[in-house]
């Protein structure tokens, strides 16, 4: 069972709230999923009143990197599965079989 967000300590809580408000980067070309822009990170600071920035913005960091790490593995699941999906469509085995 995952956990609520009210299990974790208050600076905790404040980087998950704050990071739902930052937009997500995608790259173009691949789809990839990038992280998120950072650029208004000091505008929400301010707006929100946060004073411990710094904790604040460590846990938003690693939660982030957590994120994009999930997102990266689920990506390479689906490629695999397509792959998989292909070869199975296409009829052609690619093991070899070497009697000797």
């Amino acid at each position: 069972m995952p956990l609520e967000s009210s299990a974790f300590p208050a600076e905790v809580q404040v980087a998950f709230f704050v990071y739902g408000y930052l937009s997500d980067v995608w790259d173009g070309a691949s789809g990839s999923y990038m992280g998120k822009n950072w650029s208004h990170i000091d505008t929400l600071f301010k707006l929100f009143e946060i004073d411990d920035q710094k904790v604040v913005l460590y846990f938003m960091k690693m939660y982030e990197g957590i994120i994009v790490q999930d997102r990266a593995q689920e990506q390479e699941r689906k490629r695999k599965a397509d792959e998989r999906k292909r070869q199975q469509a296409s009829g052609k085995n690619y093991t070899h079989n070497v009697k000797g």
